[in-house]
């Protein structure tokens, strides 16, 4: 298959035709015109003698010709360096940037494309280009990681099943319901496991498809709350809900929104020992938003760890969370991750270890609200 001509040869070519199509109208027009002028104006002076008159248009042929050869050649010299000039400033970004599609092709994404193309277009698409691909190395960095904590996560329930069934076929463990009750918790704990990550990454690609109504923050709390109770109850935590006394509607998926509020309030549970408490509260924030908080005194986070336990599978303590049946490691990411589907936010304050923590679910409201004095 021929391979087409570079973008710089193209345009340069259609620029020369150009000059030469200009060249051409203007030696034309200058051939049919400038004599007959000549002609014309010469008689009007009055002179008569044929040898003057032949004289005279041989002296402007001459000079005319030779004005007009210094003048083409004088344009078509400087006409040629500005499209030279030109096709440079143009094509040199264009084969960077296909220099760089090659690279991020082949798995390169530490590409950076200059920025100094001819024209705000050429500079848009560099700094789009960019962009770009600093998303598909995140992308891909993200996608890496989450094999690795993946292989990380299953290995644990997969080393477990394996002791057992070795353990049963030489005869160690016994096959009872103690050891088929071990077997099937480590299977759940793969089921929920792949469930969450399948969830993870639907919310980090914006995949969730929220359906927005109009909801009322306090009945979604108060349901999360209701659905939590029979477990905080057998831990035996106390869950206190407070409710204000009215609260502005907000646009946001019910279900979402109790899975959001489900996952925290698990997270407190786990973090919570027996006889502490847990309580749910609902503020009417301003700036036209309601904000949801799950505080408990519990465990507490360190000051450096408050943005990492959004991370996916992150735990402060990994030996705790194995013991003690802890979650995937994927609620939080997930819970943040829906929240800002909702254009709101998701934050922890703590102020250190045993002091307990603070988690703050903010969603805006459906319509602003008129402030005193508008």
């Amino acid at each position: 298959m021929r391979r087409p001509s570079s973008l710089a040869a193209r345009l340069m070519v259609a620029q020369l035709l150009v000059i030469a199509t200009g060249a051409l109208t203007l030696v034309v027009a200058a051939v049919l015109v400038a004599p007959a002028l000549f002609s014309e104006h010469l008689a009007r002076t009055g002179e008569d003698s044929p040898m003057v008159q032949e004289h005279a248009e041989e002296a402007f042929a001459s000079s005319f010709a030779i004005a007009l050869t210094l003048a083409m050649v004088a344009a078509v010299t400087a006409a040629g360096l500005v499209s030279w000039f030109l096709v440079r400033r143009v094509a040199h970004p264009v084969v960077e940037l296909a220099d760089a599609a090659d690279a991020v092709a082949a798995g390169d994404y530490a590409v950076t494309v200059p920025t100094g193309g001819f024209g705000s277009e050429l500079t848009r698409l560099s700094d789009a280009f960019d962009h770009m691909a600093y998303r598909l190395a995140a992308t891909d960095a993200t996608r890496t990681s989450m094999l690795a904590d993946l292989a990380h996560e299953l290995r644990t329930p997969l080393a477990t099943l394996e002791a057992y069934i070795d353990g049963m076929e030489d005869h160690v463990v016994p096959p009872d319901a103690p050891s088929y009750a071990v077997m099937r918790d480590q299977v759940a704990r793969l089921r929920r496991l792949a469930g969450d990550l399948k969830e993870a990454a639907a919310a980090e690609e914006h995949a969730l498809g929220l359906v927005l109504t109009p909801i009322d923050p306090a009945t979604i709390a108060r349901d999360a709350v209701a659905a939590a109770r029979p477990g905080y109850q057998n831990k035996g935590v106390y869950l206190e809900l407070e409710l204000p006394a009215s609260c502005p509607i907000v646009a946001a998926d019910a279900e979402r929104i109790q899975q959001v509020l489900a996952n925290l309030l698990d997270n407190a549970l786990r973090h919570t020992p027996a006889g502490g408490e847990v309580t749910v509260s609902i503020h009417d924030g301003r700036d036209e938003a309601v904000t949801i908080t799950i505080t408990d005194n519990g465990d507490g986070i360190e000051a450096d760890q408050l943005d990492d336990i959004f991370e996916r599978f992150y735990r402060a303590d990994p030996a705790r969370a194995v013991h003690t049946g802890g979650g995937s490691g994927l609620g939080l990411t997930i819970a943040r991750a829906i929240a800002e589907d909702h254009v709101g936010s998701l934050t922890a304050v703590s102020r250190g270890a045993g002091t307990g923590s603070t988690f703050t679910l903010t969603l805006p409201t459906c319509e602003p609200r008129r402030r005193p004095g508008h």
